[in-house]
């Protein structure tokens, strides 16, 4: 998968060899705003394993040639699409579970067009639905994710507690038609 964007940027499916740039943006961009793992510390762990694998992800880069903000590794984000569980019944259906974009790419279009691939590449994958979970004070998160079409679908109050304060979590969803 290999789309262009007029930001000069383009997005394409994860590759083994972008788990070191992977880490470090996401260790970059760490914020307890959409984070309730605690921050990571040395030694960090690898950003692939046997459940968070390549396959998993869509990174967008600088188009060749291209001069921009680049974060680590020259990626410029990520969205992590997967199966929400592993029932058939519900095979349907893609969660995406983690969305980051470096600090000196945002402005730039880069979440939305990481969603928008993802998308196309639920749609080829089968899938007909989309979901996510956003923390309830993560307002540009959620802002983003209504501009898109998703509507929240249930709110888990207080689920959190994250820098001493209890957070919701926000269930939203979509179709893909």
């Amino acid at each position: 998968m290999h789309s262009a964007h007029p930001g000069s940027f383009r997005v394409r499916s994860a590759r083994a060899e972008d788990g070191a740039a992977l880490g470090a943006l996401d260790r970059d961009t760490w914020s307890t705003l959409h984070a309730v793992a605690p921050e990571p510390v040395p030694p960090y762990d690898p950003f692939f394993d046997s459940s968070h694998r390549p396959e998993h992800y869509l990174v967008a880069e600088e188009a060749e040639g291209a001069e921009g903000a680049r974060g680590p590794g020259g990626l410029l984000g990520y969205i992590r699409l997967v199966p929400p569980t592993p029932l058939l019944c519900n095979r349907h259906v893609r969660q995406i579970q983690g969305l980051a974009v470096a600090e000196a790419a945002r402005g730039r279009g880069v979440a939305r067009a990481l969603l928008r691939a993802a998308y196309d590449e639920a749609r080829r994958q089968g899938a007909v639905r989309m979901t996510l979970r956003v923390l309830g004070h993560n307002a540009p998160a959620r802002a983003l994710y209504e501009s898109e079409g998703f509507t929240v679908e249930g709110v888990l109050p207080g689920e959190f507690h994250l820098g001493g304060e209890y957070v919701d979590d926000v269930l939203m969803g979509r179709r893909l038609d």
